[in-house]
């Protein structure tokens, strides 16, 4: 999946996967994670989501990583605030208060750009990705992120051949897979989500789970 898919979606406000208010699974089980709240917690392709405000609010530092510039000059302008914009590697930081939001491409994060991370919250780029670029993702992601670690990952899953991604569909067995070989892995709910999905209900799937894990460093 090229970045220019990505802008695309942007430029042209096709941003449907963007929620008009803080992930409920957010804020039900991030308090069970007992995570100090001076983490620092890294949101991997974070678009300009409501998410990074509430993990703010819980007294956290958020580190976002958005391909697409748009989001995040919409995020920081739309919450009225003014960002310190520079240039580190290959990316573009706009900082202000609690949000540090790195404009590029997630690939090129290093280990030290996110050496102070213990926390991770993904709602929305495990399943964002294909089938190969979900396994370098995951491999990336557990490279870089501290032993400690602790975090959520939100999954969807249906049959992928009845329509196409994104959001792909990724299964408890590939989440398994992709995450349990460096992490634990503890499925904490699942639930069929279809009749709340016009999308999905509109292109004849017949079935849609969305899945809820805590990960945590071994």
């Amino acid at each position: 999946m090229q970045p220019e898919f990505w802008y695309k979606k942007w430029d042209s406000n096709q941003i449907g996967f963007h929620q008009p208010e803080a992930n409920p699974y957010l804020q039900r089980y991030w308090p069970e994670l007992a995570i100090a709240p001076s983490a620092r917690v890294l949101v991997p392709l974070c678009g300009k989501s409501l998410d990074l405000l509430w993990l703010a609010g819980q007294g956290h530092q958020v580190i976002g990583v958005e391909l697409a510039e748009k989001a995040v000059e919409e995020f920081f302008s739309e919450h009225q605030l003014q960002p310190q914009i520079s240039e580190q590697g290959a990316f573009k930081v706009y900082r202000s208060v609690a949000f540090e939001l790195w404009c590029g491409d997630f690939f090129a994060l290093t280990a030290e750009d996110v050496a102070d991370c213990t926390a991770l919250y993904d709602r929305a780029a495990l399943i964002a990705l294909p089938d190969a670029m979900r396994q370098r993702y995951a491999a990336h992601l557990q490279h870089m992120l501290a032993p400690e670690m602790k975090g959520l990952v939100i999954t969807l899953d249906y049959d992928q051949t009845q329509i196409p991604g994104p959001p792909f569909a990724v299964n408890d067995d590939e989440a398994q897979r992709l995450l349990g070989q460096g992490w634990q892995l503890e499925k904490l709910e699942e639930r069929d989500i279809l009749a709340e999905s016009p999308k999905f209900l509109q292109g004849g799937v017949e079935w849609l789970v969305e899945r809820v894990y805590r990960v945590s460093s071994r």
